[in-house]
């Protein structure tokens, strides 16, 4: 288990100490004792928080205030409005790559609109809350990582998975870290545009063109905040320039990279989902190794259980 102070706020981040055993998982746990209003930052994937302490955290979405276990789509947070908040909380946060979360959830997560919905209301009633129930009576992050690695398991396999076509077109986005056309997406996938559009929204829950976006948002956003220099970022990342980077850092979050890059959501993020390598061939060693947080009195430091985010 990691901590991380934030001023008066104290994070635990716990890790699972093997990966899951489904492609497209990941998995976190955090327990915050008094948690002040956060940004959520968006980012490419389905996201499951499951609440099991004294606590429930709070979700400030643009449709209201959401409390207890919830799922949320692609991107939530786009254009910085959304803020979780919250007392003794203890949760897991699981995040799916969209291929899956259709299978997992039992639906197809352009129902989830954007939003932060009850989990419940996507598994039916009670079987959030009783995985919760369960979460709480175990003794350790590891345990709670097995329960809830398993469950996915299970529903994963019970689920109707998404077509090979759009698997295969959301694969290619990730790999090219969001610089591939539309276009050459349908001709590879051998579809016109127009079916490639209409698949790709109904079983992942947004449009090609915006998961792109999305996506080379998302490993840009991250660089910065490991210190490297906003020219080279918006250079490799496929950005026409700069202003073009600033454009969509703020139309993601509602703010400058410049600020985006002291938001301590996003520290916690690489602590919790520590990124696998360099995320290109052509960084220099120094510039993947995260810049000491900007903030006053923040710090990092390891301790207890050793292990693989909000």
């Amino acid at each position: 288990m990691h901590a991380f102070e934030h001023g008066a706020v104290m994070w635990d981040v716990a890790r699972p100490r093997r990966t899951s055993r489904l492609a497209g998982v990941g998995m976190a746990g955090f327990r915050v004792r008094d948690l002040a209003p956060l940004r959520i930052v968006p980012h490419p994937a389905v996201t499951l928080f499951l609440d099991f302490g004294a606590g429930s955290p709070v979700l400030d979405d643009n449709r209201g205030q959401q409390r207890g276990s919830l799922v949320t789509g692609p991107g939530l947070g786009a254009g910085g409005a959304v803020r979780a908040w919250g007392q003794d909380l203890e949760c897991i946060q699981v995040r799916l790559s969209p291929v899956i979360a259709r299978a997992v959830l039992g639906s197809s997560t352009a129902d989830l609109d954007g939003a932060a919905v009850p989990l419940d209301d996507m598994w039916g009633r009670g079987e959030a809350s009783r995985l919760c129930e369960r979460l709480a009576d175990l003794s350790s992050w590891q345990e709670r990582f097995a329960l809830v690695d398993a469950l996915l398991a299970r529903r994963r396999e019970a689920g109707p998975p998404v077509e090979p076509e759009v698997a295969q077109a959301w694969h290619r986005i990730v790999v090219s870290h969001g610089a591939v056309r539309v276009g050459s997406l349908a001709a590879e996938v051998g579809w016109s545009r127009k079916r490639l559009w209409s698949r790709f929204c109904s079983q992942l829950g947004l449009p090609p063109k915006q998961a792109g976006k999305l996506v080379r948002f998302d490993r840009a956003v991250h660089r910065l905040v490991a210190g490297e220099e906003a020219a080279r970022v918006s250079a490799d990342a496929g950005y026409a320039d700069q202003s073009h980077l600033h454009r969509d850092v703020m139309a993601f979050t509602g703010s400058t990279p410049a600020k985006m890059v002291e938001e301590p959501f996003l520290t916690v993020d690489d602590i919790a989902w520590p990124p696998p390598g360099p995320p290109t061939s052509a960084v220099p060693p120094h510039a993947v190794t995260p810049a000491p947080p900007t903030w006053p009195k923040a710090r990092l430091r390891a301790s207890g259980e050793a292990s693989g985010h909000l």
